[in-house]
């Protein structure tokens, strides 16, 4: 196939993707092909080589995976995250931009990053956040603790793969099973949107994504308020913890935190407030 061919693929695939709504179609064509090609983006544009008739068959299935809306995340099956390469799929969060957010203010206020901290991620998911913290804190150790079978299976193969098996792992159960005064930092993502929002998320969201790693309960409290009763007895005296908000949430989230102290509320790159950043008192 020439550059033409190549270029007239890729514009049928982005007219298909444009026409179901999805935001970013030709780029995200443009992915998909060089996925199913194993090449880069850059060699793709320049056309290092034709794409074989089973590439061309692989590309126009994830096309159409993706015309119904599943996450380009799950159909490649990879997603970066602070420069991590991790690994999803159905079953669990694909890792968001703003939730980098969470590192950011975690090694803004933990600025000795030599450290030998001990680490908790609450709800892991695939792990994002405690190897991102990982990689930061080079002497450190954690454990992402995560009840969900799909997403526990996810998190542990990103801490090998990535190489943090180390200095980490992954707990099965409820994020109330982790150890009293454990951490030197905890760090969470909760579950935060308001159950009756959820229908009203783009598909890629609402028809795919798992419902408990999204739904915060009626008002979106109901993990914050858990978290509030746990992360008392999980810090160290001293301690931090780091927890994702929602957008409008942080005015109702702060007061639920009664016994830790309010260091700020960090804000992400579109200036919403994102991560609450808390001490616990010596």
């Amino acid at each position: 196939m020439s550059q033409d061919g190549i270029r007239d693929l890729l514009h049928a695939a982005a007219e298909q993707l444009r026409e179901a709504g999805v935001d970013g179609a030709r780029l995200d064509a443009r992915i998909l092909l060089a996925r199913a090609m194993a090449i880069s983006r850059e060699a793709l544009i320049a056309a290092s080589r034709q794409p074989n008739p089973g590439e061309v068959a692989t590309f126009r299935t994830w096309v159409a995976r993706r015309k119904g809306r599943e996450p380009l995340a799950y159909i490649i099956g990879h997603k970066e995250f602070w420069s991590l390469d991790f690994k999803v799929g159905p079953g669990v969060l694909v890792p968001r931009p703003e939730s980098e957010t969470i590192i950011e203010a975690a090694l803004a206020a933990l600025p000795d990053h030599a450290v030998p901290y001990a680490i908790a991620d609450l709800g892991t998911g695939s792990g994002a956040l405690l190897l991102a913290a990982l990689k930061e804190f080079p002497n450190a150790h954690g454990i992402g603790f995560e009840r969900s079978p799909e997403a526990l299976r996810y998190a542990q193969a990103n801490l090998c793969s990535l190489g943090f098996d180390g200095r980490g792992k992954i707990a099965a159960g409820d994020w109330n099973q982790a150890p009293a005064q454990g951490f030197d930092l905890i760090l969470s993502n909760p579950p935060y949107i308001p159950s009756a929002e959820i229908d009203t998320l783009a598909p890629e969201v609402r028809l795919f994504e798992p419902r408990a790693a999204l739904d915060g309960g009626p008002d979106g409290l109901d993990a914050y308020r858990d978290l509030a009763r746990l992360l008392p007895r999980l810090l160290r005296p001293g301690a931090l913890a780091v927890l994702e908000l929602g957008h409008g949430q942080a005015g109702l989230v702060e007061p639920l935190f009664e016994s830790l102290n309010v260091l700020h509320v960090a804000p992400d790159l579109a200036g919403i407030p994102r991560a609450l950043v808390l001490k616990r008192p010596k």
